[in-house]
């Protein structure tokens, strides 16, 4: 008990004792600033910069990055009940105080010292005005102290109705809007001057965080915090009671931004270039700096994925679950280029990218590399191998895989294995050759897995991307060469001077004979995917695999044409079965070839290796035949 009043005590003087020293240094610092001013012409002058402007893959602008959004309203033309509503959230004694609180500070410096750092602050609207315009994000003491200087020495030469106009036509919103002119022809087509109390305070609600408090993306949130500056508009009496229990009880009623968003170029795509963007150049130069980015994006494949992939997501919505997902991603099969990339069903609903960030089983997508390893080693599409039951021991338990169909066909090609996507067979080729083989050469394509040894591996147990996906799979349309998916082609200065170029990553990985022939066993299983279409076909030569997950989670379909890869999958996000009777060809794989219905290509064949030769085999034995009759005989390049 001594011990903790002594602690107590202890704790009390140094509190005290800091806050004397911190206000001793804030008067001598106040008294060797008393004869500055802040040069408030500023906001007369104020230039945002050149935005950032994104070109498509034939130089075309599709969105631009710009650090201002700003449409100036006088004081005049704000309603009062606006100017009550940021008063009353943000700073109740805006027209008392001389700029800053001291019962405020005293509160939490006493805080921010007993924490060690700055974690609470006590900010009022001339400071947060300050802040906008003179310093940044940073927590310190010491902006924190010449924060406060500022804002009294703001309120020394400016009225309170120039502040209170500064402040709303520069505070931020979210989704890129700055000031209340903006913000309320974003949500509701209106201008400030039409402002209702309720949205007035919708948007008071928000600047303490734009994200937290958005009405699009977090609408429940959004309503919450609403609700609580009406609330301290009554404590105000701004408001009276019957007002507040009539407003609170109010919806958001926002404009339909979600189908503005909906219909916008590119969303995930953009929202990733400004991630990358931002890391290289930083903020400033990349919202301000004139700059100038070549992306990779076809304007026309771009447009063409996102209304195919809503229309297929929508029909899936409505026949397996209505929170369904996915992703979908088309590459230049020889650079690389991403020339379409849809992130997910809703960017308005969730800025996450499924199709660079969401990690996914492959299943079956991943078994072209177990038998383009087999053929590495030297075996040949026509050796044969058993489909049988199969036991395996694990540990202490028994493995005992099945084929989809849970049925087993007795001997049969290797060709004949990987185009009808046996299990059991490409168990035993991975065994054959050695786990860590395929391993190796799965890691050669930047799979990042992790890439676990085990027989399991030939079902595809590893996690991948749909990026990944599509570079790995893009190496049998590409003669054996890998290479990396890319979003941006080169970055030029306002100067026009070139500051970033993609130098994307390129390795073969497997001889060129070996990735047609692969290729062309996956061209089989294509064909016999014609007979499920009606109507139009596409007009080149494609190859393709699906890939299903255990319970349907995932529904993959990856498939090539000579100039295009691309990777589509549908699944839940929290990775739950999609039902029992779900395959690719039922979800991915239309998404897939709708796609490719829409996008003309000017090779119409793939190449072949000129050390290949074309023969006859019969499709169960591996035995050449004379000529090619009837569905037990394919042509097979070996």
């Amino acid at each position: 008990m001594v011990i903790k009043k002594w602690l107590l005590s202890f704790t009390k003087i140094t509190l005290v004792t800091a806050l004397c020293g911190g206000a001793f240094l804030w008067g001598m610092a106040l008294y060797v600033t008393s004869n500055y001013t802040v040069d408030f012409s500023v906001l007369e002058r104020y230039d945002p910069g050149k935005p950032t402007l994104l070109l498509d893959d034939e130089g075309n602008e599709w969105a631009r990055f710009q650090l201002d959004r700003r449409q100036p309203v006088p004081y005049s033309q704000f309603p009062q009940h606006l100017i009550n509503a940021f008063v009353a959230a943000e700073d109740w004694k805006f027209f008392k105080h001389s700029g800053i609180s001291f019962k405020g500070i005293i509160r939490s410096t006493v805080v921010n010292i007993s924490r060690g750092g700055i974690v609470q602050g006590a900010s009022t609207i001339t400071q947060q005005l300050v802040k906008l315009l003179f310093f940044d994000s940073k927590r310190t003491f010491k902006r924190k102290l010449h924060e406060q200087f500022y804002s009294l020495l703001v309120e020394q030469q400016f009225t309170k109705q120039q502040i209170l106009e500064t402040y709303l036509n520069h505070v931020y919103f979210g989704h890129g809007i700055y000031g209340v002119e903006a913000a309320a022809q974003r949500f509701w087509g209106i201008s400030t001057s039409e402002l209702s109390l309720v949205q007035s305070a919708l948007l008071a609600g928000m600047v303490r965080s734009p994200g937290r408090y958005s009405p699009i993306r977090c609408p429940l949130s959004a309503q919450e915090r609403r609700n609580v500056v009406l609330n301290q508009m009554r404590k105000c009496l701004y408001i009276t009671q019957a007002q507040y229990e009539a407003l609170r009880a109010q919806q958001l009623c926002l404009l339909d931004v979600k189908d503005q968003e909906a219909h916008q170029f590119a969303p995930h795509a953009r929202e990733t270039i400004r991630g990358y963007v931002e890391a290289l150049f930083g903020k400033q130069r990349v919202y301000a700096g004139g700059l100038r980015i070549k992306t990779t994006l076809n304007r026309r494949a771009q447009k063409h994925a996102q209304e195919v992939f809503a229309t297929q997501i929508e029909r899936l919505k409505r026949e397996i679950g209505q929170v369904i997902e996915g992703a979908f991603i088309s590459i230049d099969v020889k650079t690389g280029m991403i020339r379409a990339l849809v992130g997910g069903a809703s960017f308005s609903q969730s800025q996450f990218n499924r199709a660079l960030q969401a990690r996914r089983q492959q299943g079956s997508v991943f078994k072209p590399f177990v038998y383009a390893t087999a053929l590495q080693k030297g075996i040949s599409f026509l050796d044969t191998a058993v489909d049988e039951p199969f036991v395996m021991q694990q540990g202490a338990e028994l493995w005992q895989p099945k084929n989809y169909n849970s049925k087993f066909e007795g001997s049969m090609t290797l060709a004949s294995a990987l185009s009808y996507s046996n299990n059991i067979i490409t168990i035993k080729t991975l065994l054959a050759v050695g786990a860590q083989s395929v391993v190796d050469l799965a890691q050669r394509c930047h799979i990042k897995g992790p890439l676990l040894p085990y027989p399991s591996l030939a079902l595809g147990c590893v996690d991948s991307t749909a990026v990944e996906v599509a570079g790995m799979f893009n190496v049998f349309a590409n003669n054996g060469e890998f290479v990396q998916p890319h979003l941006i082609e080169w970055v030029k200065d306002r100067w026009g001077v070139k500051i970033y170029k993609a130098e994307p990553i390129r390795e073969h990985v497997m001889e060129p004979r070996i990735a047609h022939q692969v290729a062309q066993v996956l061209g089989f299983g294509f064909d016999r995917y014609k007979k499920r279409v009606d109507g139009k076909w596409i007009d080149s030569d494609a190859i393709g695999k699906t890939g299903t997950t255990n319970d349907s989670r995932t529904c993959w379909f990856a498939g090539s044409t000579p100039e295009l890869t691309t990777v589509a999958y549908v699944g839940y996000d929290d990775n739950r079965s999609m039902g029992q009777d779900v395959f690719p060809l039922y979800t991915a794989y239309p998404i897939w070839l709708d796609y490719h219905k829409g996008i003309p290509t000017n090779t119409k064949q793939f190449s072949h290796d000129s050390s290949l030769t074309r023969v006859f085999a019969d499709i169960q034995t591996g035995k050449i035949v004379s000529e090619c009759s009837g569905s037990q005989v394919f042509a097979l390049l070996v």
